[in-house]
Order: C-alpha cells, then sequence, then structure tokens
C-alpha cells in the first residue's frame, strides 16, 4: 500500500518548469480552443473530455490544475501515479493511464484507475477483467491501435481489433467503450490528420460489423500540438500534457 507521506521521484520533484499559477492561464487557453474547434465543425464543445497529462510533473501541479475544475489527469507509468493518487486522495479527480500496460501490472491498474488507454491484445484484455472482478471495480477500456507501424509504440494491429471486442463482450468487470491511437511524432498537426481519420474509419467499420455503439463511444486521440485537427476528425478525448504543464525536464 503506497503512504501519503512516501515522497515522489525527483522527476516529479524537479519538473517545476511551469509555476502552478500558470496553469490556470493556460487551461482556460486550451479550454477555449477546444470550444471553438469544436464548434467549427458543429459538434458540441462538451463532447470533448479534455485529459490533462500530469506525468512527471508533482502535486502542487494537479491541485492547481483541479482547483479550477479539471477532473481528468493522465499518467504513463503505474507506480508514479499511484503516489499521486495516494498524496490527493481528498480531489475529486478521475485517473487515466495512457502509457503502456504491461500484464504484470494489470493488477495494480484495474484496481486503481477509471480508465485504461493502453489495451493491446486478448491477454491484456483478460487480466484487467481478471484484476477488476477481484477488486470489485469498473475501469473503461480503450484499444489502443497501431496505425503506423512503428516498432518503439505499442498497439493491436487494425487486424486483431475485431477479436478484442469480440471477447469483450463477455467480460463482466471491465467496460471496453473505444479506441485510441499515437501518431508519428510530426510538427506539422496534419501529418495526424490521416491517423486520426483512420481511427474513426475502423470504428465505423467495427460498427457495421455489429459491434454494439456502446463499445465505441470514445475515440481518444490528439495531443498539445494537434488536438484540434482531432477535434476536426472526431476526437471524444484529447491529451493534452506539454500545453497546460509546460515542457517537462
Amino acid at each position: 500500500m503506497w503512504s501519503a507521506r512516501q515522497p515522489l521521484r525527483r522527476a516529479d520533484r524537479d519538473a517545476r518548469l511551469t509555476p502552478p499559477d500558470d496553469i490556470v492561464s493556460r487551461l482556460d487557453h486550451i479550454r477555449s480552443r477546444i470550444d471553438r474547434a469544436a464548434s467549427a465543425v458543429n459538434r458540441q464543445p462538451g463532447d470533448v473530455r479534455l485529459v490533462a497529462v500530469s506525468k512527471t510533473f508533482g502535486l502542487d501541479h494537479i491541485r492547481a490544475a483541479a482547483a479550477v475544475g479539471q477532473k481528468d489527469f493522465g499518467e504513463n507509468r503505474v507506480q508514479e501515479a499511484l503516489q499521486k493518487m495516494s498524496g490527493s486522495a481528498d480531489l475529486l479527480v478521475r485517473w487515466h493511464l495512457i502509457g503502456t500496460l504491461q500484464s504484470n501490472k494489470a493488477r495494480k491498474a484495474a484496481e486503481s484507475f477509471a480508465w485504461i488507454h493502453s489495451v493491446d491484445s486478448l491477454h491484456l484484455l483478460q487480466r484487467l477483467e481478471d484484476a477488476a472482478s477481484a477488486a470489485s471495480t469498473r475501469p473503461n477500456l480503450l484499444v489502443q491501435v497501431d496505425l503506423a507501424g512503428e516498432a518503439a509504440k505499442h498497439g493491436a494491429e487494425p487486424s486483431a481489433v475485431p477479436a478484442i471486442f469480440e471477447a469483450a463482450r463477455a467480460c463482466r468487470a471491465v467496460r471496453l467503450v473505444g479506441l485510441t491511437v499515437l501518431p508519428p511524432w510530426s510538427e506539422d498537426p496534419e501529418a495526424a490528420r490521416p491517423y486520426f481519420r483512420q481511427l474513426w474509419q475502423l470504428r465505423d467499420r467495427l460498427k457495421r460489423s455489429g459491434v454494439p455503439g456502446a463499445m465505441l463511444q470514445e475515440l481518444s486521440m490528439g495531443m498539445s500540438h494537434d488536438f484540434e485537427v482531432a477535434i476536426q476528425e472526431g476526437a471524444t478525448m484529447v491529451r493534452i500534457g506539454t500545453a497546460i504543464f509546460g515542457k517537462r525536464s
């Protein structure tokens, strides 16, 4: 069990490049950009969930964002997130695991996170189902799809995705609710558009094949540099870290 007195890793203590006071204005600016991007394509701004990616940043940054209404926070590492959860138990926030999840961390992830964005295999789905059932939790899951074939990134091959959704129909603890993608990095936001478009096209094919709409509600895609393009292509969740908290050390 993690103790609230346990110190954060050095990266959390040192990543203070954006003073917490600046987070309020940064969040306001990002929310305005989300609203404008959604309105420009006749979508409701409230249909897009903002996940503030707080990995490597400390509790002062999380508390500053939570104080102005930010509810969803994204973390890459289970261990780091557990420390932050322990030190912020008084906050009414939701935690998202957005990083790669190894199967040996499935139990802790299923017990602790409201959302897990990185399901990439039938094996991991079943590990999370078993862990959530044992812990009486109900995490929401997203299948991470590998659309670029990058060796350094994880994700299910598109051809493997239907089998994961079929298996998820039998799950009683976890809830599979959508898809996510991480396009190759590019400074040009437009370079990500084909990948975002391929993801919603995959979502539509799954719907036509008989996958229930409730299992395909969410498209988690878009980060600080390309989230407006992602919203244009149907993102229901955007994961933004640098534009809120600043560059990481």
